[in-house]
């Protein structure tokens, strides 16, 4: 049976899409280092965004790991002053996670230091850049 076009569409999407998240994932390791991060240290960065707490349980669904594992890469980066654990203003079982000053402070500069590295983006328009920045918004909206 053929693929409509909206299918190889789609297809190709995803093909592409995954191709530029390999290529830019191979700058993760070294940006990282230059922060005294693990790759996944930095992840995790990147998930927590400043002023919106993460629910631990979450974290570990979002790194495909299992809770304990979460727990000890979060006891790293407490240590470090970079994230706090909090209970959930919802749910006093739950606990959250929230970048502190620091944490929000080097997640700035590492966002920065990546983006500044790997220019890709900077090929597109500033109006294809919109179109993107909007795709990717509704490709990713929590709320659906």
């Amino acid at each position: 049976m053929a693929m409509s076009r909206a299918d190889a569409d789609a297809c190709r999407a995803w093909q592409l899409l995954m191709k530029f998240f390999f290529a830019q994932r191979a700058h993760l390791p070294a940006s990282g280092a230059e922060f005294d991060l693990s790759p996944v240290q930095c992840h995790v960065l990147h998930l927590i965004e400043p002023g919106r707490p993460l629910p631990m349980r979450r974290l570990a669904d979002t790194l495909s790991c299992d809770a304990s594992n979460v727990t000890g890469l979060v006891d790293r980066m407490e240590s470090r002053g970079l994230i706090q654990r909090l209970p959930s203003s919802d749910d006093r079982r739950v606990k959250v996670l929230q970048l502190t000053p620091t944490g929000a402070r080097l997640r700035s500069q590492l966002l920065k230091h990546m983006t500044g590295r790997s220019r890709p983006l900077a090929k597109l328009s500033p109006r294809q850049q919109r179109a993107l920045l909007e795709i990717l918004e509704a490709l990713v909206d929590e709320s659906a």
